[in-house]
Protein backbone atom coordinates (compact mmCIF):
# COMPACT_ATOMS: atom_id res chain seq x y z
CA UNK A 1 0.00 0.00 0.00
CA UNK A 2 3.01 2.41 0.61
CA UNK A 3 4.67 1.54 -2.21
CA UNK A 4 1.21 2.25 -4.14
CA UNK A 5 0.48 5.63 -2.54
CA UNK A 6 4.03 7.04 -2.79
CA UNK A 7 4.03 6.29 -6.41
CA UNK A 8 1.06 8.41 -6.96
CA UNK A 9 2.20 11.46 -5.16
CA UNK A 10 4.93 10.99 -7.58
CA UNK A 11 3.31 10.97 -10.52
CA UNK A 12 0.81 13.32 -9.55
CA UNK A 13 3.51 15.96 -8.66
CA UNK A 14 6.20 15.02 -11.73
CA UNK A 15 3.47 15.87 -13.48
CA UNK A 16 2.15 19.21 -11.80
CA UNK A 17 5.81 20.44 -11.74
CA UNK A 18 6.17 19.68 -15.78
CA UNK A 19 2.83 21.23 -16.54
CA UNK A 20 3.63 24.57 -14.38
CA UNK A 21 7.08 24.60 -16.19
CA UNK A 22 5.73 24.68 -19.31
CA UNK A 23 2.72 27.26 -18.46
CA UNK A 24 6.00 28.88 -17.45
CA UNK A 25 7.81 28.79 -20.27
CA UNK A 26 5.38 29.51 -22.71
CA UNK A 27 4.36 32.82 -20.56
CA UNK A 28 0.97 31.93 -20.11
CA UNK A 29 1.83 31.99 -16.59
CA UNK A 30 4.33 33.91 -14.66
CA UNK A 31 7.16 32.36 -13.45
CA UNK A 32 6.94 30.99 -9.50
CA UNK A 33 10.19 28.43 -9.25
CA UNK A 34 9.15 28.22 -5.66
CA UNK A 35 6.12 26.47 -6.51
CA UNK A 36 7.60 24.46 -9.12
CA UNK A 37 10.50 22.95 -6.62
CA UNK A 38 8.03 22.40 -4.07
CA UNK A 39 6.09 20.25 -6.16
CA UNK A 40 8.87 18.40 -7.54
CA UNK A 41 10.65 18.14 -3.73
CA UNK A 42 7.36 15.92 -3.25
CA UNK A 43 7.33 13.75 -5.91
CA UNK A 44 11.40 13.12 -5.77
CA UNK A 45 10.23 11.86 -1.93
CA UNK A 46 7.67 9.68 -3.57
CA UNK A 47 9.64 8.11 -5.93
CA UNK A 48 12.40 7.69 -3.85
CA UNK A 49 10.21 5.39 -1.89
CA UNK A 50 8.78 3.70 -4.93
CA UNK A 51 12.96 3.19 -5.44
CA UNK A 52 13.83 1.48 -2.14
CA UNK A 53 10.26 -1.20 -1.95
CA UNK A 54 10.85 -1.92 -5.65
CA UNK A 55 14.66 -2.41 -5.44
CA UNK A 56 15.02 -4.40 -2.09
CA UNK A 57 14.59 -7.96 -2.07
CA UNK A 58 15.75 -10.41 0.51
CA UNK A 59 19.68 -10.94 0.19
CA UNK A 60 19.78 -9.38 -2.67
CA UNK A 61 18.26 -6.96 -6.00
CA UNK A 62 15.41 -6.75 -8.19
CA UNK A 63 17.05 -4.95 -11.08
CA UNK A 64 15.06 -5.73 -14.14
CA UNK A 65 14.37 -3.02 -16.84
CA UNK A 66 11.39 -1.07 -14.91
CA UNK A 67 13.33 -1.48 -11.68
CA UNK A 68 16.80 0.14 -13.52
CA UNK A 69 14.53 2.99 -15.51
CA UNK A 70 13.09 3.86 -12.44
CA UNK A 71 16.24 4.25 -10.33
CA UNK A 72 17.83 6.25 -13.33
CA UNK A 73 15.53 8.65 -13.13
CA UNK A 74 14.54 9.01 -9.63
CA UNK A 75 18.32 10.14 -9.42
CA UNK A 76 17.82 12.77 -12.40
CA UNK A 77 15.15 14.52 -10.58
CA UNK A 78 16.87 14.52 -7.65
CA UNK A 79 20.24 15.69 -9.44
CA UNK A 80 17.55 18.40 -11.39
CA UNK A 81 16.05 19.45 -7.76
CA UNK A 82 19.39 20.26 -6.22
CA UNK A 83 21.22 21.85 -8.92
CA UNK A 84 18.55 23.95 -9.74
CA UNK A 85 19.48 25.60 -6.50
CA UNK A 86 22.08 27.74 -8.12
CA UNK A 87 21.99 26.75 -11.77
CA UNK A 88 19.13 27.45 -14.29
CA UNK A 89 18.66 23.59 -15.08
CA UNK A 90 14.88 23.63 -14.19
CA UNK A 91 13.55 24.06 -17.73
CA UNK A 92 14.21 20.55 -18.76
CA UNK A 93 12.06 18.82 -16.02
CA UNK A 94 9.29 19.75 -18.76
CA UNK A 95 10.95 16.46 -20.97
CA UNK A 96 12.39 14.92 -18.03
CA UNK A 97 9.62 14.64 -15.43
CA UNK A 98 7.05 12.70 -17.83
CA UNK A 99 9.67 10.28 -17.96
CA UNK A 100 10.18 10.29 -14.28
CA UNK A 101 6.35 9.47 -13.71
CA UNK A 102 6.59 6.44 -16.43
CA UNK A 103 9.55 5.28 -14.97
CA UNK A 104 7.82 5.00 -11.60
CA UNK A 105 4.69 3.58 -13.49
CA UNK A 106 6.67 1.12 -15.09
CA UNK A 107 8.57 0.00 -12.01
CA UNK A 108 4.95 -0.35 -9.66
CA UNK A 109 3.36 -1.76 -12.82
CA UNK A 110 5.70 -4.33 -14.22
CA UNK A 111 8.14 -5.64 -11.96
CA UNK A 112 10.66 -8.05 -12.42
CA UNK A 113 10.70 -11.27 -10.49
CA UNK A 114 14.03 -11.92 -10.84
CA UNK A 115 16.42 -11.00 -7.99
CA UNK A 116 20.47 -10.76 -8.03
CA UNK A 117 22.39 -11.66 -5.59
CA UNK A 118 26.38 -11.76 -4.46
CA UNK A 119 27.53 -8.04 -4.84
CA UNK A 120 30.80 -7.52 -4.15
CA UNK A 121 31.65 -4.15 -3.00
CA UNK A 122 33.63 -3.25 -6.49
CA UNK A 123 30.55 -4.71 -7.91
CA UNK A 124 28.45 -2.16 -6.15
CA UNK A 125 30.90 0.53 -7.29
CA UNK A 126 30.12 -0.38 -10.67
CA UNK A 127 26.60 -0.42 -10.69
CA UNK A 128 26.71 3.10 -8.54
CA UNK A 129 29.06 4.77 -11.34
CA UNK A 130 27.01 3.27 -13.85
CA UNK A 131 23.51 4.79 -12.98
CA UNK A 132 24.92 8.00 -12.00
CA UNK A 133 26.45 8.79 -15.36
CA UNK A 134 23.11 7.32 -16.81
CA UNK A 135 21.23 10.08 -14.91
CA UNK A 136 23.72 13.11 -15.84
CA UNK A 137 24.27 12.16 -19.49
CA UNK A 138 21.00 11.97 -19.53
CA UNK A 139 19.79 15.53 -18.47
CA UNK A 140 22.83 16.48 -21.02
CA UNK A 141 20.30 15.16 -23.46
CA UNK A 142 17.47 16.80 -22.58
CA UNK A 143 19.50 19.84 -22.07
CA UNK A 144 20.20 19.57 -25.48
CA UNK A 145 16.57 18.93 -27.03
CA UNK A 146 16.25 22.74 -25.21
CA UNK A 147 19.18 24.67 -26.92
CA UNK A 148 18.35 22.61 -30.17
CA UNK A 149 14.48 24.48 -29.81
CA UNK A 150 16.23 28.06 -28.29
CA UNK A 151 18.68 27.64 -31.59
CA UNK A 152 15.82 26.91 -34.13
CA UNK A 153 14.06 29.73 -32.45
CA UNK A 154 16.96 32.55 -32.91
CA UNK A 155 17.36 31.74 -36.53
CA UNK A 156 14.22 31.75 -37.52
CA UNK A 157 13.60 35.60 -35.28
CA UNK A 158 11.10 33.50 -33.08
CA UNK A 159 11.85 35.88 -29.83
CA UNK A 160 9.09 35.81 -28.04
CA UNK A 161 7.43 32.82 -25.76
CA UNK A 162 10.16 29.95 -24.78
CA UNK A 163 13.37 32.23 -26.20
CA UNK A 164 12.69 35.14 -23.44
CA UNK A 165 12.27 32.57 -20.86
CA UNK A 166 15.48 30.27 -20.88
CA UNK A 167 18.73 31.09 -20.00
CA UNK A 168 21.10 32.85 -22.72
CA UNK A 169 22.29 30.85 -25.44
CA UNK A 170 26.01 30.47 -24.15
CA UNK A 171 24.51 29.55 -20.75
CA UNK A 172 22.58 26.78 -22.02
CA UNK A 173 25.66 25.33 -24.02
CA UNK A 174 27.76 25.78 -20.99
CA UNK A 175 25.41 24.01 -18.33
CA UNK A 176 25.10 21.12 -21.42
CA UNK A 177 28.90 20.84 -21.44
CA UNK A 178 29.11 20.57 -17.79
CA UNK A 179 26.92 17.94 -17.68
CA UNK A 180 28.62 15.96 -20.03
CA UNK A 181 32.13 16.25 -18.43
CA UNK A 182 30.57 14.98 -14.99
CA UNK A 183 28.56 12.23 -16.68
CA UNK A 184 31.90 11.61 -18.49
CA UNK A 185 33.71 11.03 -15.05
CA UNK A 186 31.19 8.46 -13.72
CA UNK A 187 31.00 6.68 -17.14
CA UNK A 188 34.82 6.26 -16.62
CA UNK A 189 34.78 5.07 -13.71
CA UNK A 190 31.65 2.87 -14.16
CA UNK A 191 33.54 1.47 -17.54
CA UNK A 192 36.99 1.17 -15.40
CA UNK A 193 35.23 -0.40 -12.50
CA UNK A 194 33.50 -2.91 -14.76
CA UNK A 195 36.78 -4.71 -16.23
CA UNK A 196 38.31 -4.66 -12.50
CA UNK A 197 35.80 -6.15 -10.62
CA UNK A 198 33.30 -8.37 -13.01
CA UNK A 199 34.17 -10.71 -14.90
CA UNK A 200 34.65 -11.33 -18.27
CA UNK A 201 33.27 -8.25 -19.89
CA UNK A 202 33.45 -10.04 -23.27
CA UNK A 203 31.29 -12.85 -22.44
CA UNK A 204 28.16 -13.47 -24.62
CA UNK A 205 25.83 -11.73 -22.34
CA UNK A 206 28.01 -8.54 -21.56
CA UNK A 207 29.60 -8.12 -25.07
CA UNK A 208 27.17 -5.41 -26.99
CA UNK A 209 26.89 -3.73 -23.24
CA UNK A 210 30.24 -3.46 -23.28
CA UNK A 211 31.02 -2.41 -26.73
CA UNK A 212 28.42 0.12 -27.28
CA UNK A 213 29.65 1.52 -23.83
CA UNK A 214 33.29 1.85 -25.10
CA UNK A 215 31.91 3.46 -28.22
CA UNK A 216 29.54 5.80 -25.96
CA UNK A 217 32.63 6.93 -24.25
CA UNK A 218 34.64 7.43 -27.54
CA UNK A 219 31.86 9.31 -28.56
CA UNK A 220 31.63 12.09 -25.79
CA UNK A 221 35.73 12.09 -25.68
CA UNK A 222 35.71 12.95 -29.16
CA UNK A 223 32.72 15.54 -28.57
CA UNK A 224 34.60 16.80 -25.54
CA UNK A 225 37.90 17.27 -27.50
CA UNK A 226 36.03 19.14 -30.29
CA UNK A 227 34.66 21.45 -27.99
CA UNK A 228 38.30 22.35 -26.44
CA UNK A 229 40.27 21.94 -29.19
CA UNK A 230 37.98 22.64 -31.86
CA UNK A 231 35.31 25.29 -30.42
CA UNK A 232 32.20 23.01 -31.45
CA UNK A 233 29.09 24.17 -30.43
CA UNK A 234 25.48 24.82 -31.69
CA UNK A 235 23.92 22.01 -34.00
CA UNK A 236 26.86 20.12 -34.29
CA UNK A 237 27.86 19.71 -30.19
CA UNK A 238 23.62 18.57 -30.09
CA UNK A 239 23.89 16.21 -32.62
CA UNK A 240 26.83 14.77 -31.46
CA UNK A 241 25.50 14.75 -27.81
CA UNK A 242 22.19 13.16 -28.49
CA UNK A 243 23.91 10.29 -31.14
CA UNK A 244 26.29 9.52 -28.01
CA UNK A 245 23.53 9.40 -25.20
CA UNK A 246 21.33 7.36 -27.50
CA UNK A 247 23.86 5.27 -28.17
CA UNK A 248 24.76 4.68 -24.19
CA UNK A 249 21.00 3.96 -23.80
CA UNK A 250 21.24 1.13 -26.03
CA UNK A 251 24.34 -0.28 -24.22
CA UNK A 252 22.44 -1.16 -21.33
CA UNK A 253 18.93 -0.80 -22.03
CA UNK A 254 18.62 -1.96 -25.37
CA UNK A 255 20.39 -4.89 -25.31
CA UNK A 256 19.15 -6.46 -21.85
CA UNK A 257 15.18 -5.67 -23.76
CA UNK A 258 16.47 -7.61 -26.64
CA UNK A 259 17.74 -10.58 -24.16
CA UNK A 260 14.89 -10.59 -22.16
CA UNK A 261 12.79 -10.88 -25.71
CA UNK A 262 14.77 -13.87 -26.77
CA UNK A 263 14.97 -15.34 -23.27
CA UNK A 264 10.97 -14.82 -22.89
Amino acid sequence: MLTLFSALVAVVFYCTAACRQMLSLTRRLPVRQGLVNAASALAVAGHGIVVYTTLRAHEGLHLGISETISLVFFLIAALLLLASIKKPLMPAAVGLYPLAALSVIGAVGFPQSSIEYGFTPGMLVHIATSVLAYALLIMAAGQAILLAIQTHALRHNHLRGIVQVLPPLTTMERLMFELITYGMAFLTASIISGFLFINDLFAQHLVHKTVLSLLAWVLFSILLWGRYQRGWRGSLAIRWTLGAVIVLILAYFGTRLIVQLLHG
